[in-house]
């Protein structure tokens, strides 16, 4: 019987899509909830939709920032074990 998927072939296709994914979600977590926590505000505080506006525009501001440092971390780790490959090959 075949195998539907193969992790060991389709290793770097995993890894991207477990990339995709987290930061999908990491940017949807930041907006979803400073934009409950705009609403909320506006709740108590009897406002028409001013901490919404703001908590989503600092959700989405917030959520590319984060998503953007772990794409620089994950660049710089990719580096970092081209350079070590490098080195084992020269050695």
């Amino acid at each position: 019987m075949k195998k539907l998927f193969d992790l060991r072939k389709n290793r770097a296709w995993a890894r991207d899509a477990t990339i995709v994914t987290q930061l999908g979600l990491t940017m949807a977590g930041c907006i979803l909830l400073l934009f409950y926590v705009g609403h909320k505000a506006d709740g108590w505080l009897g406002t028409r939709g001013v901490f919404t506006a703001v908590g989503t525009i600092l959700g989405v501001v917030g959520g590319a920032v984060v998503c953007y440092r772990q794409i620089m971390e994950l660049t710089e780790n990719d580096k970092k074990e081209e350079d070590g490959e490098d080195s084992d090959r020269s050695a």
